[in-house]
């Protein structure tokens, strides 16, 4: 006797083969149709543009943050002359610290520097004087020798002039070293003159370059203290007419970035698209996490100053470009036909990079194109080769077709998440718009 399981087994297998005779020739039995069709893309003209997006900063020209503007000396800031936003041009007084000890360390230096040439002075007439001495020992000398060798001096006499002649030429030598020392003095003194003055002249705090002033550091009546670095008072920003945009871009990038390219970029601010070119790219790497990144500083244009320092940027740089061109999507050069197709095909299959088209006629072997591989944006490359244009309107294979997407008999098997082809001078996104 059956069990109660065994029963309903049977019962179920009973079932299914009384529907499947019911259904007759509506059972999807894939064996019994035609190989899968392929999945393909258009080969069609277009417009290719390669960008590389990265994020970056805007900063002033020439310096990251600004160019600050300190105090070289101490004492009390009295006058500030300028403030937020002021526009300062290239030695305009922008503050002024307290001036009155550094005008009588100068007084003093000065002083010093009288006393000094007038030391020169003394130092001149003394050795005047020694040498107005000198000739006259030179003379007497010369005399008593004369006398001596006649035999009409006695030789104590020649001894005393010979030794007051060696005594005047040292009195001579001694009053040049003491000239040469005043002198000294004098160049000392004049360098202490222009360490006052140029102390005297840091109190008067002047903009090095045209700008704009977009930090202070201080207020009216603070005393600034300066030691081995100037104290910031302010921040000025050179010319905000034109900005640079500084981004990191990884090393896997960087090969393609060269000085010139254009660049479009837009921050947060505004719904506007800036355009710029590449200044420089710096050598200097960054690691962070293991990532490797190199800054490239784009230069900009800065319409009605809407940019401020600090604004992020998302940037898109355009590292090559291919105007009416034909094209096909990209995974077209990554498709390999199984070995059926392949042995379905007249003749030996070269070697090297090719597409496959999709046949022109149902039961055709499939056709290949050698082909080289020119710019792609990684969604669509552009195709390189002889004869390019007699592929135009052809369909490339990208794949084969799985048996649910040929049991769908005709209905749409678009996949959603494939990119859509570029029209024609059209390209969206990040992309700079084609040129005219």
């Amino acid at each position: 006797m059956k069990t109660r399981n065994e029963a309903v087994r049977a019962a179920l297998l009973a079932a299914c083969l009384a529907l499947a005779a019911g259904c007759g020739d509506k059972m999807p039995i894939v064996a019994g149709k035609k190989s899968p069709s392929y999945r393909t893309a258009p080969i069609a003209r277009t417009d290719i543009v390669r960008t590389v997006s990265a994020t970056g900063s805007v900063t002033p020209r020439n310096s990251s943050k600004g160019i600050p503007v300190g105090a070289q000396v101490n004492g009390k800031l009295i006058k500030l002359y300028v403030d937020y936003n002021d526009v300062v041009t290239n030695g305009q007084v922008v503050a002024e610290i307290d001036p009155l000890v550094y005008k009588a360390n100068y007084k003093s230096a000065v002083a010093r520097l009288h006393m000094s040439k007038a030391g020169v002075m003394t130092g001149e007439c003394a050795l005047r004087q020694r040498e107005a001495e000198l000739v006259l020992a030179q003379k007497t000398y010369d005399r008593k020798k004369a006398l001596a060798e006649k035999k009409m001096a006695p030789v104590a006499d020649l001894d005393s002039a010979e030794e007051s002649l060696a005594k005047s030429k040292a009195a001579v030598e001694s009053a040049k070293a003491a000239l040469a020392s005043a002198k000294a003095e004098v160049e000392s003194a004049q360098a202490s003159v222009d360490q006052a003055e140029a102390n005297l002249s840091y109190c008067t705090i002047v903009s090095p370059v045209d700008g704009i002033v977009i930090d202070r550091k201080v207020e009216e009546g603070e005393t600034v203290v300066s030691s081995m670095n100037a104290v910031p008072v302010l921040t000025i920003a050179e010319d905000l007419d034109t900005i640079w945009v500084a981004a990191d871009i990884p090393e896997a990038d960087i090969g393609g970035i060269q000085v010139g390219q254009d660049v479009t970029f837009t921050v947060d601010a505004y719904r506007t698209r800036f355009k710029g070119k590449v200044k420089q790219i710096r050598k200097a790497s960054t690691t962070t996490n293991n990532v490797v990144t190199f800054p490239v500083i784009v230069e900009a244009e800065n319409p009605g100053q809407k940019l401020f320092p600090g604004m992020t940027a998302t940037l898109s740089i355009e590292t090559a470009r291919a105007e009416d061109v034909l094209a096909v999507a990209a995974a077209a050069f990554r498709f390999r036909p199984k070995d059926e197709d392949r042995e379905r095909i007249a003749g030996e299959i070269p070697r090297g990079r090719k597409i496959w088209l999709k046949p022109l006629a149902d039961g055709d072997p499939l056709e290949y194109v050698l082909v080289g591989e020119g710019v792609t944006d990684d969604s669509f490359t552009e195709i390189v080769c002889d004869g390019v244009a007699a592929y135009e309107g052809r369909e490339a294979v990208v794949g084969y077709q799985t048996a649910n997407m040929a049991a769908m008999d005709g209905k749409d098997s678009t996949n959603p998440f494939m990119p859509k082809f570029p029209k024609r001078n059209q390209n969206k996104g990040t992309a700079p718009e084609p040129k005219k």
